[in-house]
């Protein structure tokens, strides 16, 4: 069975975002069918993907690479987020469903306890969630698409510093949702505005690692199949 583009991209995105594959390191087709247990095909679709996404450039004379982000541009994409995850929001208001207000209100419930029994450790997956449903509940496939391919770059380009009052963050959460509940887009927007200059402040530049070998990995191997194959 061929195994789909998507799913190997996935794959390979992933590993990008959590440095396994480290910044200027080579990708190439060979070792990454190797790794993924499929062909070469997929593997070259996949990579004209993330090309195209930014996370790989094509270099004359070492073929393609994991890019390797300027201070600037990592810059430009919080920036981006704080002007798109409001409209996200506003959209939201207007055009989620009960299911999103089920998923978003359950988030924040499990958000606010861990934060007032200061069990930090699954605060940022969970933030991860809601932030996601909400873009979601937007009901706009560009904009979603845009905000994840946005986190997806943030999180390979930043670590985030746990916040020293996790209780308000969640509570600003809450009053995203409610406002979303309400049909409140304006309100909706203005809250989302503010929680996302808020958390950017909390992103810091993650180091460069000294300068790659050719093809540098970790050892960590995983493979890619029909059946399991990440969404």
């Amino acid at each position: 069975m061929r195994i789909p583009a998507h799913s190997v991209c996935t794959a390979i995105r992933d590993d990008i975002v959590s440095g396994v594959f480290v910044r200027g390191s080579r990708l190439t087709e060979e070792l990454l069918a190797r790794r993924y247990g499929v062909s070469r095909v997929p593997v070259r679709e996949a990579l004209r993907t993330l090309e195209s996404e930014g996370f790989v450039v094509t270099r004359r004379h070492a073929g393609a690479c994991v890019a390797e982000p300027t201070e600037r541009e990592a810059a430009d994409l919080l920036e981006v987020r704080t002007l798109l995850e409001p409209l996200g929001a506003a959209r939201a208001a207007q055009r989620r469903t009960e299911a999103h207000l089920k998923v978003l209100r359950g988030l924040v419930r499990l958000g606010q306890d861990r934060a007032r029994r200061g069990e930090g450790d699954d605060l940022r997956s969970l933030g991860g969630w809601f932030h996601e449903t909400l873009a979601q509940a937007s009901g706009s496939p560009g904009l979603i698409a845009l905000l994840t391919q946005l986190r997806h770059k943030i999180d390979w380009m930043y670590v985030v510093e746990q916040s020293a009052r996790p209780v308000d963050s969640w509570a600003e959460h809450g009053a995203i949702v409610d406002a979303v509940a309400r049909g409140d887009a304006e309100r909706a927007r203005a809250l989302a505005a503010r929680h996302a200059e808020r958390a950017a402040a909390a992103h810091r530049p993650r180091r460069r690692p000294g300068a790659p070998g050719a093809g540098r990995v970790r050892t960590s191997q995983h493979s890619v199949n029909a059946a399991g194959a990440r969404n």
